[in-house]
């Protein structure tokens, strides 16, 4: 199999050339004019970053990209879909204040902001992955299926649970509606707490197959009826209603990548990692800790597992900055990553994804100067 092309510059910089001057000369050298744009309805995957965390990617960047999609013809929105966790994106209402807070407005961005599950995490198509062993339909939040074209736009990190948050994270877990994630995450049914519950029986409205019950005073979920939605976890006003999370992180990489098939399949796609700000855990925590690396670079391709693979080596290739996690680590390997997560193996996830056919984990890298 030939090699797929991944594109790098550097960050470094002078008069009349700015780091936004480059992203945009890199990925229209990688290619992404060759895209029909004309009148397409585009969504640009991004993370908006969780409140207090701010190691996630500044909306320059997203507006910069989103410029380039116009001037070809596209009509670009940023997107992401509601997590399943308790947090500052856990509604569409959180998520968009979340949003605006940490600036991707459609005034500063250029382009609308939309939260592609919709308000409580529910709005979803059921779409087919095709030769999946773990996920039969995976539940993708449904403005992002509704687009014509699919955009990743990725702030390339540690993660606590999958080694790495590259592209394929962020189009696998990121695009899942609250029921996507709690399938990726668990191997069971959300569980409550009733050390939070109220009895608001609010769990009990909105779920369709009669599943909770309050014979105890608090609620209790019935395994054998719950359907795993997720529909319950949206809407208790304690975040009483918790995921089970309890699946292994090598089949939680095999379910993002499943994911993202499902997300990819049959339609243009183009992807875009930044190398910058390497924290050592997903952005999706409060807080982010010190830098692992130096900054790196941006890359982009055609193909979301060279993408990563090739970012993972530029990772791999750096020094470790000594007041780190990776610093203070007993480390004397090639892989930073599992350093920072022993627990983890990133690479799980690309051998799936090449095996589903997302691409190639063999790759050339063209400077882009």
């Amino acid at each position: 199999m030939e090699k797929s092309k991944v594109y790098y510059t550097n960050l470094r910089t002078g008069f009349n050339n700015s780091l936004l001057d480059k992203l945009k000369r890199l990925v229209k050298t990688a290619g992404i004019g060759n895209i029909d744009f004309e009148g397409k309805y585009t969504a640009i995957k991004i993370h908006f970053g969780e409140p207090g965390n701010l190691a996630f990617l500044r909306p320059n960047y997203a507006k910069a990209i989103a410029d380039v999609v116009k001037e070809f013809g596209g009509k670009p929105f940023l997107t992401d879909c509601n997590t399943l966790y308790v947090g500052g994106r856990k509604n569409a209402l959180d998520h968009l204040d979340t949003a605006y807070t940490n600036g991707f407005s459609p005034f500063s961005t250029g382009c609308h902001v939309m939260i592609a599950d919709g308000l409580k995490g529910t709005d979803e198509e059921y779409v087919p992955v095709k030769n999946g062993e773990y996920i039969k339909n995976a539940k993708i939040g449904k403005a992002i299926m509704d687009a014509d074209i699919f955009l990743s736009l990725t702030h390339f990190k540690g993660h606590e649970a999958t080694g790495f948050g590259g592209a394929l994270k962020n189009i696998g877990m990121g695009c899942g509606s609250r029921a996507g994630k709690m399938e990726m995450h668990s191997a069971g049914k959300p569980h409550i707490d009733p050390n939070l519950c109220i009895a608001c029986h609010r769990c009990e409205k909105i779920c369709a197959h009669d599943a909770p019950s309050f014979e105890t005073g608090k609620a209790v979920i019935d395994q054998n009826k719950c359907v795993g939605c997720g529909r319950c976890i949206g809407v208790c006003p304690k975040d009483a209603v918790l995921s089970a999370s309890d699946e292994s992180n090598d089949v939680l990489n095999f379910k993002i990548a499943e994911y993202s098939k499902a997300v990819l399949d049959e339609r243009p796609n183009f992807h875009i990692s930044l190398v910058i700000d390497v924290s050592p855990y997903c952005d999706c925590h409060a807080e982010n800790d010190a830098a692992i690396v130096p900054d790196v670079g941006f890359f982009a391709s055609f193909d979301p597992v060279a993408l990563d693979v090739a970012c993972a080596d530029a990772v791999n290739a750096q020094p470790v900055i000594a007041n780190s996690v990776l610093g203070e680590a007993d480390h004397e390997g090639h892989d930073h990553f599992g350093a920072v997560s022993p627990n983890t193996n990133w690479k799980r996830c690309i051998q799936h994804a090449e095996k589903l056919g997302l691409g190639n984990s063999e790759y050339e890298l063209i400077e882009v100067k």
